[in-house]
């Protein structure tokens, strides 16, 4: 696993793309029960090269009850972005994961990981590249559906404060899956 995370750290692959220098993000361990695959680092991960550092970072860390210790502790929790470098902004946030990385990286990421329970699938890049076929049409009816997708995986959305209004929308999610979730994430640490 070292080697492993030592040779996704040199990877320029997508530094073409870039306006900065690649910084790959990734906390992982091959004792990680809990597997967090989200979007890409932001500009503040970037420029702190810690995982999930922002403000999205503080609500998922609230949606599943885990204090910043256990959160960051990789050999509970794997923090794997399906791009591992900040991709830059665009105009409306930032732009999405290069195409590159989750193919690249992933499948060895994923088997060096070899204690995982349960993989939580943040936003529909995740969704989209993991659930393949069986997502559905957008990202609210995934989510609503996330009982087909267990054991193995558990489909949220992002937890920017830029999805206030998503939130507002389905307050299902709030009421009905987050006790849910955060007795799966219990359970498993």
């Amino acid at each position: 696993m070292k080697d492993l995370l030592n040779e996704i750290g040199s990877c320029t692959v997508c530094s073409s793309f870039f306006v900065h220098s690649p910084r790959p993000v990734v906390n992982a361990s091959k004792s990680a029960k809990l597997l967090i695959i989200g979007q890409a680092p932001g500009r503040r991960v970037h420029e702190s090269g810690i995982p999930w550092d922002d403000a999205s970072g503080k609500n998922l860390r609230n949606w599943l009850g885990l204090s910043d210790g256990v959160f960051y502790d990789e050999k509970r929790v794997a923090l794997v972005p399906m791009g591992f470098c900040y991709p830059g902004s665009g105009k409306s946030g930032d732009l999405p994961p290069r195409p590159e990385c989750a193919p690249l990286w992933h499948e060895r990421l994923l088997q060096a990981c070899e204690s995982v329970q349960l993989t939580l699938l943040i936003g529909q890049y995740a969704q989209k590249y993991y659930l393949k076929s069986n997502a559905k049409s957008n990202l609210t009816e995934t989510v609503k559906s996330y009982t087909e997708y267990l054991p193995h995986y558990f489909p949220l959305p992002h937890p920017s404060p830029r999805n206030r209004i998503w939130m507002k929308k389905n307050p299902w999610f709030e009421s009905n899956m987050m006790p849910e979730l955060q007795r799966r994430v219990r359970k498993i640490l």
